[in-house]
């Protein structure tokens, strides 16, 4: 099964002090529907079967709930990721518990990138990585060296500033898109079907995606940035996934697999969803 086994934190510091992606906006947070959201998402997780195990966020970061960042775990090992500075201290915190379980953790060099499972998709034996915003192409290739996966590495398109210009975020200091990270707009349904929205990918990205030999559903691309369709969960027979993206559901359905939709209505405020805030341990 799919995300049999899957590590969680808690929305306990959820923030948006730090606007490092381009879905936060300036209202007050709701800490208090965040912890909701949360709930609401691990509980459909075990109503899919799987299995949850739930460690602290860390107090000093603003996205400690979104645990997917933390690393990209496969056959008993863990490539570490390395985040924004607004998101330093996760780096150490993840390893702390990562060990814990058992796991053999690998760090990327220093100087470079890794978003974790966030910017990287494990399907079959394929590593579906992003790149240029996250994750430097030389991570996700380390990454799929230490795991033993064939990358395919892609880019997202860009966000663009009021001239056409690719912008750089303010407050990261790196490249910005509305799919930052490729589960915002790539998902794994099963080990030869993905989901994925072609309008968020570059003209190269398309026909890599496209010539892979797997299944695909293609996502609307509204559904993909206002609904977060992409951003879901499946054990390869339950999806859990956004209530905002029905056509993407409709097409999950016909292929078979029941679909759960949580109530979420703060953790998406952050540029995360469902995919974000579980880890694949197993």
């Amino acid at each position: 099964m799919l995300n049999s086994k899957l590590l969680v934190s808690d929305a306990d510091f959820f923030a948006l002090d730090q606007p490092i992606n381009p879905y936060y906006d300036d209202k007050p947070v709701d800490v208090a529907r965040a912890k909701v959201d949360h709930a609401n998402i691990t509980n459909a997780f075990r109503e899919a079967g799987i299995e949850i195990i739930q460690k602290p966020s860390p107090a000093s970061s603003q996205d400690g709930v979104y645990t997917a960042n933390w690393a990209l775990v496969r056959g008993g090992k863990a490539v570490l990721a390395r985040l924004p500075d607004a998101r330093k201290t996760e780096e150490n915190h993840a390893e702390k518990i990562l060990r814990e379980f058992g796991l053999e953790v690998i760090r990327v060099p220093e100087d470079w990138h890794f978003s974790g499972q966030g910017d990287a998709l494990v399907c079959g034996d394929y590593l579906l990585a992003g790149s240029g915003y996250r994750s430097d192409p030389r991570a996700s290739q380390f990454a799929a060296e230490k795991l033993g996966l064939k990358l395919v590495q892609v880019h997202a398109i860009p966000e663009l500033d009021e001239k056409g210009f690719a912008k750089i975020n303010a407050s990261s200091g790196w490249p910005d898109s509305l799919f930052y990270d490729i589960d915002l707009a790539i998902s794994v349904l099963r080990e030869n079907l993905i989901a994925y929205c072609p309008a968020a990918l570059d003209e190269v990205s398309r026909t890599k995606i496209a010539n892979l030999p797997l299944e695909k559903i293609e996502v609307d691309y509204d559904e993909a940035v206002n609904g977060l369709g992409c951003n879901l969960v499946s054990t390869g027979e339950t999806v859990i996934m956004s209530s905002k993206a029905p056509k993407l559901r409709r097409e999950i359905e016909k292929h078979g697999l029941r679909v759960l939709t949580p109530d979420v209505r703060e953790l998406n405020r952050g540029g995360g969803f469902i995919r974000c805030v579980s880890l694949w341990l197993s």
